[in-house]
């Protein structure tokens, strides 16, 4: 059981964390000129991270889902899928598909039509269009963080 928990809590730590550190650690550095001349180059770094932390994120979400399920069974005696904590799980785990399969597909074709972003005007379509994406994928990874933050304080409420 301490170790079906340790999974459980693991799987939500990692997931949590891996979105902190992205959103107030290392791109705020990477799009810092002292770090990365361009704005180009900070943007694929980021773009190849996100990607890992998608996979990561909904790998984590697969196995706490799993995890707190037969937690559930054996603490309660049914698995309870529809428990608050499940269904937030479940959210997150969809906007993490949207993001990845319908937002950042997008935002990467106009990166790479765009070639340097910077020397593209504001008022360009496509520009708007990317900053447009841009600004759902940061709401959605916000998003899934504060989802991520509720799934964590109903497990360590349940717990205690």
């Amino acid at each position: 059981m301490s170790f079906l928990r340790f999974l459980m809590l693991l799987s939500l730590v990692i997931w949590i964390g891996g979105l902190i550190f992205f959103a107030f650690v290392m791109a705020p550095a990477l799009f810092n000129p002292a770090v990365l001349p361009t704005r180009q180059l900070a943007g694929n770094v980021v773009s190849r991270t996100l990607g890992t932390l998608h996979w990561m994120g909904l790998a984590c979400g697969v196995v706490f889902a799993i995890t707190s399920m037969i937690d559930s069974r054996v603490v309660n005696g049914a698995a309870q899928p529809f428990a608050p904590r499940h269904m937030l799980i479940y959210l997150m785990i969809i906007l993490t598909l949207v993001s990845m399969f319908a937002i950042v597909p997008k935002m990467q074709v106009l990166r790479q039509q765009m070639v340097m972003i910077d020397e593209v005007p504001q008022s360009d379509a496509r520009r708007i269009e990317f900053d447009r994406l841009h600004l759902w994928s940061t709401r959605i990874e916000g998003t899934v963080l504060l989802l991520g933050l509720a799934v964590l304080f109903l497990t360590a409420r349940r717990m205690g």
